[in-house]
């Protein structure tokens, strides 16, 4: 018979090997906790990194190669910021040519003819595009974020924009509202798009969507998805350049007549007017030509085309050479004399014999004979 005491001996025993095993699965159980955390945090981490942020100006965070969505004029497009606030319904008018196999890349945001618009009607309602991202401090965040503008400032900033309408295809940095925050994307932005421009040229709202826009991508590749409109042609999209100052009006182009207007920046068409220097051009015949501005068509039938002027390799003819002065006691006679004037004394004619029969002070004789006159004039240069 076992005795009593051994027995009591063994419990405190069988006690700590039970304490151990809990210990044990407490400790995995911790550890387990610990590197889910862990992974949550890193998975949280690698999340935020692909959305827009990125430095004081909110730029978007720059991606690897991006497909170009093809956005139409007034389709409000993938996750719009706000419902459409395009309201000049009014046909947009033709884009301005570009010439047959010339890529036209990039235009400053000041070149006449590049927008276009109905007089004193702007091409969005500015003010219902305050209202509607004021009235929702999340989107309003995201918004001010994506456009790289202070979130308490987005208010005055859409009312210093200008409504038009774009008159060529152009390529820039969309941003579409989803999850709370501006996705950025690479769009085409179809003619005829309502726009809201900045005090530099630039697009900077889309206005059937209200969703902010930046300009482009360093790189002009990428695929196209999208449906294409009829006169879509990617050597034709162009790169809306900013102005290196603030301009304060953008010549545009009247979508009902089809004559020229100046808009003043900041404003909602109501201060339109004829421009006080017209470009040299009609609407319908301007070429843009990558240059920054808008130059005649090479011909059109109403204006004859300039005449050609003297190429640089075949100079005019030189004139004769001066004749000999008269009056040895007069003034110098011109160097360059107008070679047009008629009759021309002959240079070779006997001067006239001195007064008095004195012969005139030697010298007045030119030791040398006169030099032949240069055969190019300045009047001819260029």
């Amino acid at each position: 018979m076992r005795s009593p005491l051994r027995r009591t001996r063994r419990i405190p025993t069988a006690l700590r090997e039970e304490n151990r095993l809990r210990e044990e699965n407490r400790l995995r159980e911790g550890a387990r906790i610990a590197g889910a955390a862990i992974v949550s945090v890193l998975a949280l981490a690698g999340c935020s990194s692909g959305g827009t942020g990125g430095g004081s100006a909110g730029l978007p965070v720059a991606a690897p190669a991006q497909d170009v969505l093809l956005q139409s004029a007034a389709a409000p497009g993938p996750d719009p910021f706000t419902a459409s606030t395009v309201r000049n319904t009014t046909r947009p008018s033709d884009p301005p040519e570009i010439p047959e196999g010339r890529q036209v890349h990039e235009l400053t945001g000041s070149t006449p003819g590049l927008y276009g618009g109905t007089r004193a009607v702007g091409s969005c309602d500015v003010e219902r595009q305050v209202s509607l991202l004021t009235g929702d401090a999340k989107k309003a965040r995201a918004f001010a974020e994506a456009a790289g503008i202070p979130e308490a400032g987005v208010a005055d900033w859409l009312r210093g924009l200008t409504p038009v309408a774009l008159r060529v295809d152009v390529r820039v940095t969309g941003h579409g509202y989803r999850g709370g925050r501006a996705a950025a994307h690479q769009a085409v932005l179809q003619t005829g798009t309502a726009v809201l421009v900045d005090q530099y040229g630039s697009p900077r709202v889309r206005c059937a969507g209200g969703n902010p826009l930046r300009a482009p991508a360093a790189g002009r590749g990428g695929v196209h998805v999208g449906v294409p409109w009829d006169a879509f042609d990617p050597d034709h999209v162009v790169v809306v350049r900013p102005t290196g100052t603030v301009v304060t009006s953008l010549v545009i182009v009247n979508a009902t007549d089809r004559t020229w207007i100046e808009r003043r920046t900041g404003s909602d068409g109501e201060e339109d007017k004829k421009p006080a220097v017209e470009p040299s051009c009609d609407p319908d015949a301007c070429t843009l030509e990558g240059s920054g501005s808008a130059t005649p068509a090479p011909s059109t039938p109403d204006r004859p085309a300039s005449p050609e002027p003297v190429p640089p390799s075949q100079d005019p003819p030189a004139p004769e050479d001066p004749p000999a002065p008269e009056d040895p006691t007069g003034p110098a006679p011109d160097p360059y004399p107008d070679p047009s004037t008629e009759p021309l004394p002959d240079p070779f004619e006997e001067p006239s014999a001195p007064p008095d029969g004195e012969l005139p002070p030697e010298e007045l004789f030119p030791p040398e004979a006169v030099p032949d006159q240069p055969e190019t004039f300045e009047a001819f240069e260029g």
